[in-house]
């Protein structure tokens, strides 16, 4: 199966290198000035913690975070998986509006909101204001006395485009302009996704490869530090069956990097022997290596107007669990529903022992008033 997945990503690039050929002149002038930006643009592959406004790769919508991500190869004119794969925008979400909201740990919380509009000549568009709200904190002095509070809280304004170049090919673009206030420090930065995507509709299978958070900070918290973006390259497939109501997804994170594996040095398990001084080896193997960049994620749609779903990320788990408890941790699972004219989307995903936030997207089309 793997095989037939690396061969079908090396199809989609030559596909899509052989239509950019074909394109008219403003798709070329666009997708001109995302690489101009792409090449003089400084995006180092950062894994957690070493980098700024990781806010932008949380799941926003319920749905893809139900199926284990927050990105799923999924072609069906749904705007809220828009906001990570621009490729998918099309003339069918014209008008559609999207509002999301994540009950995060503690006092934390997160969401975004869409709308979608299509102008004939020039493409459809996708414009979303994302947001993370950190909470209130105290401050206090070395002697540990309050002296007040402060706040903290990131946004993104982000302009998507997408445009289909055949039956099968289509390609899309973000643009996002992104803020950042840490109690009296402030942060702006600027970056684009580029992702295109290949569906045959008479299989019902889709693949789409992303990339992601290009682009560099224009204001530092620090102005002698420069933090590097959370750039990430993605594939995804997806496969709905054929006598069955039921679609799979398979998701490929952090191909710029391939080993994301983490050794805590505190942990007892990676000690040195008190007697040899000798230190045990528990990295990982090749196999758990190349699992740490699959997110497995399955849809049950036994009918149009209401689907169960299922995730499974390996990484968040080995990150995430704690060995002397079995838990749900990795897992992900949500439903979907319409009433009337709303799409109401629902899911939990267990990120460790003290609690699974709750996923809340709702979708309308304006059109159906």
């Amino acid at each position: 199966m793997l095989s037939s997945y690396c061969y079908l990503l090396f199809k989609f690039i030559f596909a899509l290198s052989y239509n950019m050929i074909f394109m008219n002149r403003y798709t070329q002038l666009l997708l001109l000035a995302v690489f101009t930006l792409f090449l003089s643009f400084n995006s180092m592959s950062q894994i957690g913690g070493e980098s700024t406004y990781n806010f932008l790769n949380l799941s926003n919508s319920a749905r893809a975070a139900a199926m284990g991500g927050n990105f799923v190869a999924i072609d069906d004119n749904d705007i809220t998986l828009s906001v990570t794969n621009p490729s998918i925008i099309s003339p069918e979400m014209d008008n559609q509006i999207a509002l999301s909201f994540v009950d995060y740990y503690s006092d934390i919380n997160y969401g975004f909101a869409s709308y979608s509009k299509t102008i004939p000549k020039y493409g459809s568009f996708v414009a979303s204001v994302q947001y993370i709200n950190y909470g209130e904190f105290i401050y206090t002095n070395n002697l540990g006395e309050e002296e007040g509070t402060f706040t903290a809280n990131e946004n993104a304004i982000m302009l998507g485009w997408g445009r289909a170049l055949d039956s099968s090919f289509s390609i899309g673009a973000n643009v996002k302009f992104i803020s950042s206030f840490m109690e009296t420090y402030s942060s702006y930065g600027v970056a684009v996704d580029i992702a295109g995507t290949y569906n045959n509709r008479k299989k019902q299978l889709t693949a789409s490869l992303v990339f992601r958070n290009i682009g560099r900070q224009i204001k530092n918290y620090n102005p002698d530090v420069y933090e590097s973006l959370p750039f990430e390259i993605q594939f995804g497939v997806s496969k709905r069956l054929q006598h069955l109501p039921f679609r799979y997804s398979l998701l490929l994170t952090n191909l710029q990097t391939f080993d994301l594996s983490y050794i805590d040095p505190n942990d007892i398990a990676n000690q040195p022997d008190p007697f040899t001084g000798e230190v045990p080896d528990n990295s990982d193997n090749f196999g758990k290596k190349v699992l740490r960049h699959v997110v497995v994620g399955g849809e049950f749609l036994p009918t149009k107007n209401f689907s169960v779903r299922v995730g499974y990320n390996y990484r968040r788990r080995q990150e995430m669990k704690v060995d002397t408890k079995r838990s749900t941790v990795g897992f992900s699972w949500g439903i979907g529903f319409r009433v009337s004219k709303f799409q109401f989307n629902y899911s939990r995903a267990a990120y460790h022992l003290v609690g699974s936030p709750n996923y809340i997207t709702i979708t309308t089309n304006l059109n159906s008033f």
